[in-house]
């Protein structure tokens, strides 16, 4: 290759295979972590241990409202990447389910942090008060909670906004949809609000749980260190609302590089937090690990007699 096909290379082509490379990148790191999150779904409707025990009704709500939230995210990632655009009234949709599931993982936490907190401080009262349709009224009351932080923002943008700007096209992105003053005020204070209660949650089950009784220590070491695995989530989630400060941080450092301090923000703030949640709670509970090892060896058995069978059947001799 000479000098002059090197200098071929336009700009142009060159900023447009970078961002064909960082979409490849972000849709195989979706793929790969719905994919795991999948197996754990499927495993969790496989066996009645699991949709029975409002433990695991907690968690795997939390694993398909991460699928959503990941799915969601990436899809508005590559459409301001392909199409820099978007139509209003499209994106609406697309945000308001991001935003919504993105609010719902730390109250999600919380709820699973109380339920931890039952199990080993009121053990006599947990089949009554942690009960399946208890468990279910909680999480339609997490969505209900999580759609008062966009919803009110919705109804101001149809009461503000000309019909004209429903039609139109923006850069799909929360700032650049709800656009009032109030709106972003708003947003600050919901994210507050909701980060301090869940952290009381988190710090008041935790310590009620350290001082709890000595007869329960095995138990009660194992939901403290299951509280602070709520409490790491918890911080990678708040990444989320301080991304724009972050970034801000670093475009006055290098202001040359936005794409990447973009992309590279984006990576670590709404792709790792959801490649943490299956492997740390997923990976980490016995009885997942035990039924979905069982699941994958029984597929490798089932394949392998397969093939066998498939070889003999070649072997024999044909019947005349």
């Amino acid at each position: 290759m000479n000098v002059s096909s090197l200098n071929s290379t336009s700009p142009g082509s060159r900023s447009f295979a970078v961002a064909v490379y960082k979409n490849v990148i972000v849709t195989v790191l979706c793929i790969a972590i719905n994919y795991i999150n999948g197996t754990l779904i499927h495993t969790f409707r496989k066996h009645q241990i699991f949709y029975s025990n409002p433990r695991y009704i907690l968690f795997i709500h939390l694993v398909m409202n991460d699928m959503l939230q990941l799915t969601l995210s990436t899809l508005l990632h590559i459409i301001s990447y392909t199409l820099n655009t978007f139509s209003v009234s499209s994106c609406l949709l697309l945000l308001i389910l991001a935003v919504m599931a993105t609010f719902n993982t730390p109250l999600n936490l919380a709820g699973m942090a109380v339920e931890c907190y039952v199990a080993i401080c009121l053990p006599l009262h947990h089949c009554r008060i942690c009960t399946v349709r208890n468990t279910f009224i909680l999480m339609s009351l997490i969505w209900f909670v999580s759609s008062l932080s966009i919803m009110p923002d919705f109804f101001l943008l149809l009461a503000t906004e000309p019909l004209s700007f429903f039609t139109s096209k923006v850069l799909c992105a929360r700032d650049f949809v709800f656009r009032s003053s109030y709106s972003l005020k708003k947003r600050d204070a919901s994210h507050i609000v909701c980060l301090v209660l869940v952290w009381l949650t988190l710090l008041y089950t935790y310590f009620r749980i350290l001082f709890a009784a000595k007869g329960a220590k095995g138990d009660s070491k194992k939901a403290r260190n299951t509280i602070l695995l709520h409490g790491f989530q918890l911080l990678l989630c708040m990444l989320t609302y301080v991304r724009p400060m972050f970034e801000q941080a670093l475009l006055f450092l290098l202001p040359r590089r936005h794409a990447d301090i973009r992309f590279a923000s984006y990576v670590f703030v709404q792709i790792i937090p959801r490649f943490v949640s299956p492997i740390v709670y997923g990976l980490r509970d016995q009885n997942f690990r035990k039924y979905m090892r069982r699941y994958l060896l029984c597929r490798v058995i089932m394949r392998k007699n397969h093939l066998e069978n498939n070889t003999v059947s070649d072997m024999k001799p044909a019947v005349s």
